[in-house]
């Protein structure tokens, strides 16, 4: 397995575990700064790799009238200063070709591609081209073993250059309607296309559409989740998570509460320390 360096984080099978987390949204600075300083510190703490998550826009929402996020010239600026106060990498998801070296450019590290669009071969090229490491989260509709033509895509647009890199990131499969199931054999399976894989515990949680015009979720799972992954040797953890989810404008229902996750990041600490 190829080893994927993201300033000073590296990811793979011989490296710390990686945690990326963050609030869903970016919806202040303040806000980013808290859960990001809190959730760095933790991370160095137990010798983990950080970096910083949060969305400047989140379009795929499932009502018009909900909030999606300060936008791409605004996040971005608000993201830049957020990487250049807590000194670590960051990521953020992009939705369209146009949008991948405007993030790169910011200073983004890691360009994350969203599920629903994991097919979207304009997109996936664009963000090969960037010069930037790739995170493609595989979509609820997929096999794990259909992630391998979104291999072939990033690879042959850049994405698996020495300086870039790739990772694939399991988020849950869909089991009839509002419903989601991990496979966490499948997660195995995508490791052998030699590239590092994270695991979502947050959004795996989710219920799609069960609550009419937003989505639900079962936060109190998550855990669970997150420990099964890091013992089958998962390289990296992707988690949100917020002061007081009831009041995020964005994934209310699956984000972690910001305490819970800092003692959940010491619960998968002894579950790594035991599989190792």
């Amino acid at each position: 397995m190829q080893t994927v360096k993201i300033q000073n984080v590296s990811i793979g099978r011989d490296s710390p575990l990686a945690i990326i987390a963050g609030p869903c949204q970016a919806e202040s600075y303040d806000l980013c700064v808290e859960v990001g300083e809190a959730v760095r510190e933790k991370c160095a703490k137990l010798g983990f790799g950080y970096i910083f998550k949060a969305s400047f826009d989140k379009a795929n929402r499932s009502s018009i009238h909900t909030p999606r996020g300060p936008g791409l010239k605004a996040g971005l600026e608000l993201l830049a200063r957020v990487k250049k106060t807590l000194g670590t990498p960051i990521t953020t998801d992009i939705h369209e070709y146009d949008q991948a070296e405007p993030a790169a450019q910011a200073g983004v590290d890691l360009l994350q591609v969203p599920a629903f669009l994991c097919r979207q071969t304009d997109l996936l090229v664009a963000c090969g081209k960037t010069g930037k490491a790739v995170n493609v989260k595989k979509g609820q509709f997929l096999s794990p073993m259909e992630m391998k033509n979104v291999v072939t895509k990033l690879t042959e647009a850049g994405a698996a250059d020495p300086k870039a890199g790739i990772m694939l990131t399991d988020r849950g499969t869909f089991f009839g309607y509002n419903r989601l199931v991990n496979d966490f054999g499948g997660v195995v399976d995508m490791m052998e296309f030699g590239w590092p894989v994270c695991f979502d515990a947050t959004h795996s949680t989710q219920s799609p559409g069960s609550q009419g015009n937003a989505t639900g979720g079962r936060p109190d799972l998550a855990p669970y989740l997150a420990k099964a992954a890091v013992a089958v040797g998962v390289q990296c953890l992707f988690l949100e998570t917020h002061p007081d989810p009831s009041k995020a404008s964005s994934d209310a229902a699956t984000m972690l509460p910001l305490k819970r996750c800092l003692a959940l990041l010491d619960e998968v600490a002894r579950v790594r320390e035991a599989v190792k």
